[in-house]
């Protein structure tokens, strides 16, 4: 089959041939692949609560909603914060989620530091 181009004003005719389509390979009749093994980490263990599994007074705990890692810490120990202010940032699947006091009080303990992993349901600040 011949084509006229044109490139730059100037007129270019070519002869294409149309080849055979590729066949694709496949392996030797009566070839069998034999499965294989494959090791899978066993799933990390949920981190015990906050004070190695005592238990904790759920009305002085802000508990973790989601996983994720811990990228900014907004508040300190011995600070007093209002219901709704913001303690720490959360970061899970590239999203920040902002974590707010579920009470008024004095914070007490922060259990983590930014940078941390944390499991949902994990104890991040104690209230006096």
């Amino acid at each position: 089959m011949k084509l006229k181009i044109t490139i730059d004003q100037k007129v270019y005719e070519v002869e294409v041939e149309a080849s055979a389509p590729e066949q694709p390979q496949l392996p030797p009749v009566g070839y069998l692949m034999q499965p294989a093994a494959v090791r899978v980490p066993a799933a990390p263990q949920a981190p015990a609560a906050a004070h190695g599994g005592a238990p904790v007074n759920e009305d002085k705990v802000c508990r973790s909603p989601i996983s994720g890692i811990v990228v900014k810490i907004s508040a300190q120990e011995g600070q007093s914060i209002q219901t709704g202010d913001t303690i720490l940032v959360l970061e899970a699947m590239k999203m920040e989620t902002n974590i707010t006091a579920p009470v008024a009080g004095k914070i007490s303990k922060i259990n983590v530091n930014p940078g941390d992993g944390v499991q949902a349901g994990v104890v991040l600040v104690e209230f006096e």
